[in-house]
């Protein structure tokens, strides 16, 4: 029988948005566990950003595709495809966001949610 995305691991999840964007060398990759935080939308937020619009698209591509092959799943609702400056993936228990980077500066979700537990990954370069 086929799981459904609400029945996957979270976190096995969100290690493999991840690793899409580490493939397409995103910078400033942090991976909020909101778990705990209380009246959250998720499980985790994934951000990171990309350098050009194009960077970006690529990143979006790459998480698509790992999920896809790993999991079998597509995200539930895309955003941001058309400017892609903020795309967002939701897979229901955990939300992928590449930003632009100053439309990330701009918007600062990190410090929307300052009591979740943080993981900060090294710039692949």
């Amino acid at each position: 029988m086929e799981r459904k995305n609400t029945e996957l691991d979270s976190k096995e999840l969100a290690e493999l948005a991840v690793k899409g964007m580490q493939e397409k060398k995103a910078k400033d990759i942090v991976l909020l566990d909101l778990r705990k935080t209380g009246n959250a939308v998720a499980d985790f937020f994934v951000i990171a950003t990309g350098n050009t619009d194009t960077q970006v698209d690529a990143i979006q591509n790459s998480v698509e595709e790992i999920i896809k092959i790993a999991k079998n799943e597509l995200p539930h609702h895309r955003e941001g495809y058309t400017q892609k400056q903020w795309i967002i993936l939701d897979y229901i228990n955990v939300v992928v966001h590449i930003f632009e980077k100053s439309r990330r500066e701009y918007f600062g979700l990190e410090d929307l949610w300052g009591d979740a537990k943080v993981t900060r990954f090294e710039n692949l370069d």
